[in-house]
C-alpha cells in the first residue's frame, strides 16, 4: 500500500518547483568506469583538511567563552556533507581544493548555527546533538544564540578575506557570487524560511508540498549553495554551475528523506541525537505522508536524478560526487 502512495505522490512531486521536472533519469554509463573510486580514503582526506582548516578559522581567544561555545559545536565531528560537496564539486569543473576550502569552512559555520539555534527550547528544544549534549545545556541559551550568530558572521567574513589569499586565489566577481548564494541560502529565502514554516506547521495537517518546501529551505538550501559556490570558485562556466545545482537539489532533498526514515528506523545511540522526535512532536514526515517504503521509494528516485545529472562530466572528476549521493542515501546516522 506504502508503494502505491508513493507511485501516486512522486508525479506531484516532478511538478513541484524544485524537483526536476523530466520524464526519467538518463543513463549515466560514463559513471560505471568509477565504482572502484575509493571514497571513504577520499573522505578521510577530505574530512582531516576541513578539520584542521576549521580549527585554524576559529581559534580559542578572547572573550573565551564565546569562542569556547563557537568551539564545541562546530569541532564536534559531523558528517562535513557540505565542505565535502563544495571541494568535489570545485574539483569537478577543474578547481583546487584550496580554492574551495574557504567555502567548505563557512558553510560549515553556517550549518552549525542553524544546529545551534535549531536545538534551543524555542525552537526544538534538544538535549543532545552529535552524541554529546547540545550548546545551550553547556553554555546556556544567552552564548549558544550569541555563539550561533558569530558563527554566522564569521562565515562571510572568512569568505571575503580567505578566499582572495587562497593558494589558487578566487577573482573578485566569483566571491561576490558565492556572498551572494551563501546570504540567499541562509536568509528569508533559503533556511530561516524552512525554519518559520516548520515552526508553524508543528501539529498541524501538512501535506508532501509543504513537506518538501520546509525541507528544501531547511536542508536543501544550504547543501545547494556549498555545492554551487564550489563550482563558481572553481572556475564552472554557467552550464556546470546549474548542472552542480540540480544535483544539489536532489541531494540535499534525499538527505532530508533518508533523515525521516531513519529517525523512525534507528536509536538514539545510532543517530547521536534524540529518535522519534518527530514522531512524539507529531510533525510531518516522509514517511507518514508516504509511508516507510513509499519514503524509501522516492529516495532511489532522488539518488537516481542526482546521479543523472552528473552525466557530461569526466568520469574521474565526478566520482566523489556520484558516490556522495550513495553514501548520503546509504548512511546510518
Amino acid at each position: 500500500m506504502a508503494s502505491n502512495a508513493a507511485s501516486l505522490l512522486l508525479p506531484k512531486l516532478s511538478n513541484l518547483h524544485y524537483y526536476r521536472s523530466s520524464s526519467s533519469p538518463r543513463s549515466s554509463p560514463n559513471l560505471g568506469q568509477v565504482d572502484n573510486f575509493d571514497f571513504h580514503g577520499y573522505m578521510a582526506t577530505k574530512l582531516s583538511h576541513v578539520n584542521e582548516a576549521l580549527n585554524l578559522a576559529v581559534p580559542l581567544r578572547h572573550p573565551t567563552k564565546l569562542h569556547q561555545a563557537m568551539r564545541y559545536s562546530l569541532l564536534a565531528g559531523g558528517k562535513r556533507v557540505r565542505p565535502l560537496l563544495a571541494i568535489a564539486s570545485c574539483e569537478l569543473v577543474g578547481g583546487h581544493e584550496s580554492a574551495a576550502m574557504p567555502v567548505a569552512c563557512a558553510t560549515e559555520m553556517i550549518h552549525t548555527m542553524s544546529l545551534i539555534h535549531d536545538d534551543l527550547p524555542c525552537m526544538d528544544n534538544d538535549d543532545l546533538r552529535r552524541g554529546i549534549p547540545t550548546n545551550h545545556k553547556v553554555y546556556g541559551e544567552d552564548i549558544a544564540i550569541l555563539a550561533g550568530d558569530a558563527l554566522l558572521s564569521l562565515s562571510f567574513e572568512h569568505v571575503a578575506v580567505c578566499s582572495a589569499a587562497a593558494a589558487a586565489a578566487v577573482p573578485p566577481e566569483r566571491v561576490v557570487q558565492v556572498l551572494a548564494e551563501l546570504a540567499a541560502g541562509v536568509g528569508p529565502a533559503g533556511i530561516v524560511a524552512g525554519q518559520v514554516v516548520d515552526v508553524e506547521s508543528e501539529g498541524k495537517e501538512v501535506d508532501v508540498g509543504m513537506l518538501e518546501f520546509i525541507h528544501v529551505h531547511k536542508t536543501g538550501k544550504l547543501l545547494e549553495a556549498a555545492a554551487v559556490c564550489g563550482a563558481v570558485v572553481g572556475g564552472g562556466d554557467s552550464a556546470a554551475v546549474e548542472k552542480v545545482r540540480r544535483y544539489a537539489r536532489c541531494v540535499g532533498l534525499l538527505f532530508q528523506v533518508v533523515d525521516d526514515i531513519l529517525d523512525v528506523t534507528s536509536s538514539s545511540e545510532v543517530l547521536g541525537k534524540t529518535a522519534a522526535k518527530d514522531l512524539v512532536s507529531r510533525k510531518a514526515t516522509y514517511p507518514k505522508l508516504m509511508g516507510l517504503d513509499g519514503a524509501k521509494e522516492f529516495a532511489k528516485t532522488l539518488m537516481a536524478e542526482a546521479e543523472d545529472e552528473l552525466s557530461g562530466f569526466p568520469a574521474q572528476r565526478a566520482a566523489p560526487l556520484y558516490h556522495l549521493a550513495r553514501y548520503v542515501a546509504r548512511r546510518e546516522n
